[in-house]
């Protein structure tokens, strides 16, 4: 989940990233979400509520920081009860960290970018396992991936293919053509954000331009277009977190959350009420934890200086 700059920025030299997913923790190891539903009313929370009412809402991330570095890979977690973190992996030169996500055995999976990679982490000792070359070939990058089944998904959001990766060392690399609905636009990014359907079956990937969400079949790749009500379109869709049938979509240069309510086969989407906050500035995805969505701001739109600072925010579900 990343946007193109026009020109080199000091982020982009000094380690900007973009995140997919936080890992989340609350100490030393990662927290599993807890299953509790997502409100779908139209009023929109003003103040953070439960456990967390005292931990920060908001805290500030190094210069040129998101909490994966697209300048040399390295990764960074945060304690989400002091706002205080470091790097967990170094990365290496030549390499870019976008999403990410933690399994429950401790193991992160790092979309690797222009670079065509996904690989594999120990992030209790930071020791790089594996590095799948999803591609060889220029003009990718993959961007944005999800744990569902056996498998890692990723997306690529310069191609119209998905690519699963054994969760784990071992086994073969899976390449998922899109197909059916899938619309493949020259020149942006396509495929972004990803979530696994309510049922576990299937798919659900934004493409952030010109804004459509589409239910992607597991074993055939043929993609159907959700029929949206109550919205045109998702456009700048980035980050996707979804909670039962409640799909929370961000839309970084809107500055906003839309939230939509999921038809039972995950073919519709109703828009609910949208999140936002002044302290949005260009958010790129969301990860939960108990009650809030933790966002990191891109600040796409802003001067990018060496005193442009960094940070992440919560708002509450």
């Amino acid at each position: 989940m990343t946007r193109n700059h026009p020109h080199p920025s000091r982020r982009t030299v000094l380690g900007g990233g973009a995140l997919a997913a936080f890992a989340l923790t609350a100490g030393t190891a990662p927290i599993a979400p807890t299953a509790q539903a997502a409100s779908t009313g139209r009023t929109t929370p003003t103040a953070l509520t439960g456990p967390a009412t005292a931990w920060p809402s908001e805290f500030p991330l190094p210069d040129g920081f998101y909490m994966g570095s697209r300048a040399n890979g390295a990764v960074r977690r945060t304690d989400l009860r002091t706002g205080e973190g470091g790097t967990i992996y170094a990365g290496a030169v030549g390499t870019a960290a976008i999403g990410l996500k933690v399994d429950r055995d401790g193991l992160l999976y790092i979309a690797g970018g222009a670079g065509g990679t996904a690989r594999v982490v120990d992030a209790r000792t930071g020791r790089l396992l594996t590095t799948h070359q999803l591609t060889d070939t220029t003009g990718h990058f993959i961007n944005d991936v999800i744990l569902l089944g056996d498998r890692a998904w990723f997306t690529d959001s310069r191609d119209s293919v998905l690519y699963g990766v054994p969760r784990g060392r071992q086994g073969e690399v899976r390449p998922l053509p899109l197909s059916g609905d899938w619309v493949q636009t020259p020149d942006v990014n396509n495929a972004n954000g990803i979530v696994a359907t309510p049922d576990g079956r299937g798919l659900i990937v934004v493409s952030s331009r010109p804004g459509r969400l589409y239910h992607v079949d597991l074993g055939t790749g043929h993609a159907t277009e959700l029929t949206l009500h109550g919205a045109n379109d998702v456009s700048d869709g980035d980050g996707l977190v979804r909670i039962g049938r409640t799909l929370y979509v961000v839309q970084n240069r809107q500055n906003r959350i839309s939230v939509f309510a999921l038809d039972r086969a995950a073919r519709a989407a109703t828009l609910r009420r949208t999140i936002t906050d002044p302290r949005f500035d260009v958010p790129t995805t969301a990860a939960r934890w108990h009650d809030r969505l933790y966002l990191v701001n891109a600040r796409f739109t802003s001067p990018q200086t060496p005193e442009t600072t960094f940070n992440g925010v919560a708002v509450p579900l």
